[in-house]
């Protein structure tokens, strides 16, 4: 993207934007390549390589949702303290995807505590372990099961965990005020689901998740999604979270007839599309169809 396009692009949402933030946050656009966006009250998105981060600037301090690599998380760090004197009061992890929390290093000195499901911790631990990367980490020192709260800024900020879907440890993260949500990896909008069973993904429990969250949540909430086909539509409405139900369970069924014809495994991870989604696009229809094989078959055995 040339540097026109980019701040054509970024500059969207700034006028919700105190005047003097606006000063160093423009600085910051027109000399990075990551875009970062004010949405609601105070609440902000930064993009750049990985899954979206939020974060919430309050009169004192500021919380982060997400931490995508080492290099971006240090954009991101940059960016938010030249707004002087704002220290850095929790970091909180959706799920433990590297692309989402590998950057809590990042982190590591500045900011007083980083929260996550008690299964992302667990995740996260298994995987350094697995790769040798222990000393690369920055752990949560606070986990939570199905519901906690964050109730020292303005924002009481709201966790909810409804089980297994994209991992077994994935929460959605909620500002109450702005009535922003961010869901992690349990939408990706448009763009071919990795569906992680190494760490306990479900798709069928993971429909459920999507069902409990459109009760949860009202029409005039805001969803945060961990990745979108179209980055301009990394954030959406309840309509999305349907439309990412309603791929899931037609993704299911279809691999289910498929094994009820016959098919093997390797043929049915060749299709190339799914019946009734039309929308979908990128690399990685395969993979769920594999997902959904596997767990299919484990279900019928």
């Amino acid at each position: 993207m040339n540097r026109r396009s980019f701040v054509k692009n970024a500059g969207v949402g700034f006028g919700a934007i105190p005047l003097l933030r606006k000063d160093w946050l423009s600085q910051f656009i027109q000399e990075n390549p990551y875009k970062m966006k004010m949405l609601r009250n105070d609440v902000g998105i930064f993009t750049e390589k990985g899954g979206t981060i939020a974060y919430y600037i309050s009169k004192n301090n500021i919380a982060v949702v997400d931490a995508e690599f080492p290099e971006q998380s240090k954009h991101l760090i940059d960016a938010l303290q030249k707004d002087p004197g704002k220290p850095f009061g929790i970091l909180i992890n959706t799920h433990h995807h590297g692309d989402h929390t590998s950057g809590n290093i990042s982190f590591k000195g500045i900011v007083p505590h980083v929260a996550a499901h008690t299964n992302s911790l667990l995740n996260q631990q298994r995987v350094a372990r697995e790769k040798n990367t222990e000393d690369q980490q920055l752990y949560p020192d606070i986990t939570y099961g199905d519901t906690w709260e964050y109730k020292k800024m303005k924002e009481n900020i709201k966790t909810y965990y409804w089980g297994p879907a994209h991992t077994n440890g994935d929460s959605v993260i909620f500002f109450p005020h702005a009535n922003i949500a961010h869901v992690g990896d349990l939408v990706f909008n448009r763009r071919w689901a990795f569906i992680d069973r190494s760490a306990g993904a479900s798709i069928k429990n993971w429909i459920i998740v999507l069902d409990k969250m459109q009760g949860q949540f009202d029409n005039d909430t805001l969803f945060v999604f961990g990745h979108a086909f179209d980055p301009e539509k990394i954030t959406g409405s309840k309509a999305d979270i349907k439309a990412m139900q309603v791929y899931l369970e037609n993704l299911l069924a279809f691999v289910n007839s498929q094994i009820k014809a016959g098919k093997t495994k390797d043929e049915i991870i060749k299709a190339t599309s799914i019946p009734g989604v039309t929308e979908w696009q990128g690399d990685g229809i395969d993979h769920g169809l594999r997902a959904a094989y596997e767990e299919e078959i484990q279900n019928i055995m």
